[in-house]
Parts: structure tokens; C-alpha cells; sequence
């Protein structure tokens, strides 16, 4: 990559429907862990206009609610009005759950991988938590988009809504913020005299009340462009205007764009899966990395074979930012994580319902507990190996 270009990330809220699904597949999951830490559960869920189909493999000793489970993350979203389109009390809701195969379980009761696939992990010195600049300011853009709808700070708004952020970069380095983009669900009563565009009033509250709140001064300029709902109007959002599924935000979930994806999605998949939990110790290894001193950018790559326990593949590319030799730093990974499934599990702790959290703004960049790949607890250690 050039030295000097601008990078786009996006994000969205809870309410888009794809983000509804991702939550209601990992409430599933919560719900199954509270009761039995061993169930396995690879859950899917759809939407669409009045309609919830949840689906997918749940082998477990608990019993789940999931009409209650569904509703009750609908309800918590915000679709809690048929002026929305969608309502939480109204929508119907399809179980479609069957049993996991035990041709898959007899290889992961032994502490294998529940499958093949490859996973990714990356952390770079652009922000305090060690996460590329674009996808972080817009998650932060789309948190601050359910803040104010929720404490009534903008009335009109509704649950959808999606945001984007452009960065120039200088000398690979964030330099500025060249475009923001904010498009959020509205009821009709902020439409003005043509019926196909919100007032400027509007757009300005959303400038005032959502944008210069989170995007920092110093990366602002008389050439950054604000773009509020540029189609106009966005009346009919969620689930009425559009479908969702389980794992169609994967880049919103991780990095933004900023590094590649593994193969698989992380909602509504317990922790034997190692599309989600090898993602997480793979982000948890690169922002240790880099934490330690080693890199200024790491990205590691991990890949698995079915039933195998430990990773037929580790990867080390630190983009010529590495202080010791990337052949070193895959030998200190060796020695200070374990990268087999069950290794992961304990290290992270991963067998508790603390799943609900990541459904909605990024699995990577937090700072609540429960996310323990996020912690750098490993740096000192690596840094005086190294």
C-alpha cells in the first residue's frame, strides 16, 4: 500500500438487521452457556419483513426460551412500535433448530478443532487500543447513533442506521478525516414540504449531536465533508426494507478492511468453533505484539485442520514495522500461547455467556471485561524474551 492514500471504514448500529441477527444467534448462545458450559451451538438466524427463522446445530443439556430470547433482544434494540415496521411483540418468530452432527462432535469431544479454516488477527499503532483508526471512529460514530436515539436526545430517530468514515493517511499515518457518513432511520415528522428530504435543522442536529461529539478536533478541516442521510430520507428501514443473516458484517466485526478476514463469521458459535475463538487469540497474540514493542503493526494468521488439536499453521507479517526478526516472534508465540482449542478456552476464558456484548460494534477495540483478547497481559514477558 502506498504511503499517502485514504482508507474507508464502516460500521453499523444494533438495529440494522443483520447486526439483529448477529445478537439473537449469540443471545441464543448466552442463554445455552448459562446452563451448560459444554453445549455445542453453531446458531443462524434470518430476517425479514414480520418474520424471525432461527436456526442451526444446539446439542445441550439446558433447556432455551428462544421465542423469549428473540423477543426480548428486539425489545432491547428498539423496534418496540409498528412505526418502525418492526415490533418485537408482533414479529413471528420460527425455530428451526436441530442437533449437531456427531461426526462433527466426535472430533471435538477429544479436544480437536470443530473445523478446518483459517482465522486472522491484527493490531497496529494508529489508537489506544491498538485497532486501525477508520473502523474505530465508526463504531464510535454508531454507538453515539443508539445513544441519542435511546436517551431521546433526537426523538426521530430509529434503530437502523449505518455510518462510515474516510481517513487520509500521510506517510502511512492517519493524517485527517476526509468523509464522514451518518444515515439513520427518521420518522416522517422531520421531512420537509417535497416529502423526499429531511430538514437542514435535522441534518444539522445530527452534525451537532452525533459527529463533532466523537470525531476529534484535530482531525477535522474546512475541507472534511459531512454526509447526513444523503439518499434523502430514510423512513423505511430494518427489517422491512431489507433482510438480514448471521455473519453478513464480518468486516464490521473485525478490522474494518484495514487487514484480511479468516473464513468464517463469529455469532452464534460456541467457543469449540474456531472461526470465533482462534480469531480472538489470533488478535489477542498481534495487539501483545505489538503491545510489547516488537512491531508497530502485526497481523497473525492461524489455520486449523478438522479434529486436529493444535494449529497446522502460524503466520507472522509485521509490514517491515518488526524490531526483532518475524522467525523470532513466531518462536516467543510458540512458547508463551497455546494455540490448541482447549488451551484457547482456558486462556480466555471463553466458556461464559459473554457473548451478547460482541454482536454490535466490533468484536476487536473494546475495553469491557468480558473481552479478554483484549488484554495485553503477555508484552512484558515477550519483550524481555525477545
Amino acid at each position: 500500500m502506498a504511503n499517502n492514500f485514504l482508507f474507508t471504514s464502516e460500521s453499523v448500529t444494533e438495529g440494522h438487521p443483520d447486526k439483529l441477527c448477529d445478537q439473537v444467534s449469540d443471545a441464543v448462545l448466552d442463554a445455552i452457556l448459562k446452563q451448560d458450559k459444554k453445549g455445542r451451538v453453531a446458531c443462524e438466524t434470518f430476517v425479514t419483513a414480520g418474520l424471525i427463522i432461527v436456526g442451526g446445530e444446539i446439542t445441550t443439556k439446558g433447556y432455551v426460551d428462544v421465542q423469549g430470547v428473540v423477543r426480548k433482544v428486539v425489545k432491547d434494540i428498539g423496534y418496540t412500535h409498528s412505526k418502525y415496521g418492526f415490533a418485537y411483540d408482533t414479529c413471528a418468530i420460527l425455530n428451526a433448530i436441530g442437533m449437531q452432527s456427531p461426526d462433527i462432535a466426535q472430533g471435538v469431544n477429544t479436544g480437536g478443532a470443530g473445523d478446518q479454516g483459517l482465522m486472522t488477527g491484527y493490531a497496529c499503532k494508529e489508537t489506544k487500543e491498538l485497532m486501525p483508526l477508520p473502523i474505530m471512529l465508526a463504531h464510535k460514530l454508531s454507538r453515539q447513533l443508539a445513544k441519542v436515539r435511546k436517551t431521546n436526545k433526537l426523538k426521530y430517530l430509529g434503530p437502523d442506521g449505518k455510518s462510515q468514515v474516510t481517513v487520509e493517511y500521510k506517510d502511512g499515518k492517519p493524517y485527517r478525516v476526509d468523509t464522514v457518513v451518518i444515515s439513520s432511520q427518521h420518522t416522517e415528522d422531520i421531512l420537509d414540504r417535497t416529502g423526499n428530504q429531511i430538514t437542514k435543522k435535522s441534518i444539522n442536529e445530527m452534525i451537532e449531536k452525533i459527529i463533532l461529539p466523537i470525531i476529534p478536533k484535530r482531525l477535522l478541516d474546512k475541507k472534511t465533508k459531512f454526509l447526513v442521510n444523503p439518499t434523502g430520507k430514510f423512513v423505511i428501514g430494518g427489517p422491512q426494507s431489507d433482510t438480514g443473516m448471521t455473519g453478513r458484517k464480518i468486516i464490521v466485526d473485525t478490522y474494518g478492511g484495514m487487514a484480511s478476514h479468516g473464513g468464517g463469521a463469529f455469532s452464534g458459535k460456541d467457543p469449540t468453533k474456531v472461526d470465533r475463538s482462534a480469531s480472538y487469540m489470533a488478535r489477542y497474540i498481534a495487539k501483545n505484539v505489538v503491545a510489547s514493542g516488537l512491531a508497530e503493526k502485526c497481523t497473525i494468521q492461524l489455520a486449523y485442520a478438522i479434529g486436529v488439536a493444535k494449529p497446522v499453521s502460524l503466520m507472522v507479517f509485521c509490514d517491515k514495522t518488526n524490531k526483532v526478526e518475524e522467525k523470532r516472534i513466531v518462536q516467543l508465540i510458540n512458547k508463551h500461547f497455546d494455540m490448541t482449542p482447549r488451551g484457547i478456552i482456558k486462556t480466555l476464558g471463553l466458556l461464559k455467556p459473554i457473548y451478547g456484548n460482541t454482536a454490535a460494534y466490533g468484536h476487536f477495540g473494546r475495553t469491557e471485561k468480558e473481552f479478554s483478547w483484549e488484554k495485553t497481559n503477555k508484552a512484558k514477558s515477550l519483550a524481555k524474551d525477545a
